[in-house]
């Protein structure tokens, strides 16, 4: 186990990466170890604020007000006894125990903050995933990705200004010009064709008269594999399916994409998509950094290597956690999947092995449990499936219980971060704010 601080004469506990697991981890580590002066505690962040990576796919669509949702660093920090450090890890000194941080600097140019060194004694990564285009051609030019909320919000501006553009332009809506292509029908692309539905209804609605839903949208949910949603039970796919197919979104599967282009997707078969807004939403890999990140091995997608004790395989006081890890998963083909209940697992998990890190108490491995999957479909229905709750067999649920689970997960992330009674009165305050505004954000 590594030495203490010299300085403080605590261990130093770095946290890099505030996600859905990290910033779960680091604000118990805070309110535990953080607030009674055993260790210090530091969370390194490139961003300002957190949003639940799930609710993404509703910025895009402008189904959500990010400004209600997102949490800022720097406020978290304050509340729950650990520290800020803003910036982007660029390298790793694994001899003199440092991370590295890039320099920041604003839209003009103008240095925020100066390249830094942050000390550690442990160090958990939790920097997520990326969505990989597999370096398909024209993917990286004209595909839009939803990483994080700057993209999703990107994505929405983008959207808003195409059904702007068709009601105020003179002559007709041209062929493709509200068409959206969806690349990837995994869970973030199943979700986000229900939901651009939704908001283009709500948009028309608005005064839009121009733009005619069922003759001028169309939006085409394109997958490789036989049937959408490949990691989910087959039930829950047909089930998903036959909804979408209702709200009149075209679904392809078998269908591979070979190129996007500015007016659309090429796919193997020689087929063309015609489309002016393509998001890509297939794939994981591990962030580029990984890479290159003092010698540690990684994955052939990218993620950092790790065993059961969440500890990289060539460093026993570096661990990875979340999207952006490989952990074993005993019984299956493969890793840990990277989904949030995964995260929320783990970080859980490494709160157990950090205290016993510290009392010099051997480490305990990690059991990932499925409690299952569920899949949104904004005001239209959801469905999903939940593990072991009847005689150890899984249940298909669906519709406003569904709905219910589904927006317990995200219940459960903010109660690990505010606890009971902010969350409630969050809630509340969220309810009646939406009855007052408008359902699709327009700006």
């Amino acid at each position: 186990m590594a030495e203490p601080s010299p300085e403080s004469g605590r261990h130093r506990i770095v946290v890099v990466g505030g996600g859905a697991g990290g910033l779960e981890l680091v604000t118990r580590l805070g309110n535990t170890l953080g607030k009674r002066k055993r260790a210090d505690i530091t969370l390194v962040e490139s961003s300002r604020s957190h949003v639940w990576k799930p609710l993404l796919h509703e910025i895009a669509a402008g189904t959500m007000n990010i400004d209600r949702h997102d949490i800022n660093y720097l406020a978290q920090a304050a509340a729950h006894h650990f520290r800020f450090r803003y910036g982007a890890m660029v390298g790793l000194d694994r001899n003199a125990r440092e991370v590295l941080l890039g320099e920041v600097r604003d839209e003009e140019g103008r240095q925020v903050s100066p390249a830094q060194r942050v000390p550690y004694d442990t160090l958990i990564i939790a920097i997520g995933s990326r969505t990989n285009d597999f370096g398909t051609k024209g993917a990286a030019e004209y595909a839009y990705v939803l990483d994080t909320p700057g993209e999703a919000a990107r994505f929405n501006r983008r959207l808003i200004n195409a059904f702007l553009l068709a009601q105020t332009q003179e002559g007709p809506v041209r062929r493709g010009q509200l068409h959206v292509a969806i690349i990837g029908a995994g869970a973030t692309g199943t979700e986000l064709s229900a939901e651009l539905h939704h908001t283009a209804l709500q948009l028309v609605a608005y005064g839009l008269d121009r733009i005619s839903v069922e003759r001028d949208l169309q939006i085409t949910l394109i997958e490789a594999a036989p049937r959408i949603l490949p990691p989910l039970p087959e039930r829950i796919a047909a089930e998903t399916h036959k909804l979408l197919t209702e709200l009149s979104v075209d679904v392809r599967t078998n269908a591979r994409v070979v190129e996007v282009r500015a007016d659309g997707v090429m796919l193997a078969d020689g087929g063309f998509v015609p489309a002016e807004l393509t998001v890509w939403a297939a794939g994981v890999k591990g962030p580029d950094i990984l890479r290159n990140l003092g010698g540690l091995e990684v994955s052939r997608n990218g993620q950092l290597v790790a065993g059961l004790t969440l500890q990289t395989t060539r460093d026993p006081d570096i661990f990875a956690m979340g999207d952006c890890a490989y952990v074993p998963y005993p019984g299956h083909d493969g890793p840990v999947p990277p989904r949030a209940q995964a995260a929320h697992q783990q970080a859980s998990f490494m709160l157990k092995q950090i205290r016993r890190r510290l009392a010099g108490q051997p480490l305990l491995e990690f059991r990932y449990r499925d409690f299952g999957s569920l899949v949104s479909l904004g005001e239209y229905s959801t469905v999903g499936n939940l593990m072991g709750f009847v005689a150890g067999r899984s249940m298909f649920i669906e519709g406003m219980f569904a709905r219910l689970m589904y927006l317990s997960l995200y219940k459960m992330h903010e109660i690990a971060l505010h606890g009971y009674w902010r969350v409630i009165l969050d809630s509340l305050s969220r309810a009646l704010s939406k009855r007052t505004g408008p359902t699709v954000k327009l700006h």
